[in-house]
């Protein structure tokens, strides 16, 4: 698989846990495919499957297991996979 999964997520919100330990959470939106980047097997390339930029997503640190029939995307995020970005990868 030479498709890298990215996160879309929402704008940080400040946690409401006090001291300086405290930081900001960041909620996924989406989760999208992108092609990676000729040569690199872990940089996302500029735009996902469905066409959106990259720039503001997080990659995922998550590869899939290598057996067939299962998703390329983490399963506990199976509710929030783009369906356009699902259509190109089922092709």
């Amino acid at each position: 698989m030479s498709e890298i999964v990215v996160y879309e997520v929402d704008k940080p919100s400040a946690t409401r846990s006090a001291g300086p330990s405290a930081g900001a959470e960041r909620r996924v939106r989406r989760v999208h495919a992108s092609p990676a980047v000729p040569g690199s097997r872990a940089a996302a390339g500029p735009r996902t499957l469905c066409g959106k930029d990259t720039f503001a997503m997080e990659t995922a640190h998550w590869t899939p297991p290598d057996r067939p029939g299962t998703p390329w995307y983490p399963e506990e995020y199976a509710t929030l996979v783009c369906p356009d970005c699902a259509a190109v990868m089922e092709i």
